[in-house]
């Protein structure tokens, strides 16, 4: 009796653990977008500074996964540094309909090539609500999965 509950459990775990996996991933912008913002002032006037909840502290250091589309600013693609938005090219923060929130740059640990179709990748989490010039959402040594 007690090996066949012990194989339905590690059964059930190594059904259930690529789920929760995926699960955490899925759900990574949607914790990021638990975000609010203050009004600062710097040296070229008003800015709006990112005020992260504690769920996104949290995930601070830690390794995620976020799934996205590579945004391709003319001109500027590199492969080893992208900008991810969990959005659509017609609708990311960039064309105007998403949120800052729903970007992140990514530094590669190998350079990728471009595509128009979603990718996920893992890396590193770094929030960033000082430089003004970069992303608030920013994975490091990152690699392309799939």
């Amino acid at each position: 009796m007690k090996k066949i509950v012990h194989l339905i459990l590690v059964g059930l775990v190594a059904v259930l653990l690529p789920w929760t996996a995926q699960a955490q991933s899925d759900n990574v912008w949607r914790n990021l977008a638990e975000v609010s913002y203050e009004i600062s002032e710097d040296n070229f006037g008003e800015l709006y500074v990112p005020v992260f909840s504690d769920k996104i502290k949290s995930l601070e250091g830690k390794v995620v996964e976020a799934d996205g589309y590579i945004i391709p600013f003319e001109g500027m693609f590199k492969p080893e540094h992208i900008i991810l938005s969990s959005l659509p090219l017609a609708e990311c923060f960039f064309c105007g309909s998403g949120g800052p929130e729903t970007v992140m740059e990514v530094m590669m640990a190998s350079p990728i090539k471009y595509t128009s179709k979603r990718v996920r990748v893992r890396g590193k989490l770094t929030l960033n609500s000082k430089d003004p010039e970069k992303l608030m959402y920013i994975l490091t040594d990152a690699e392309l999965l799939d």
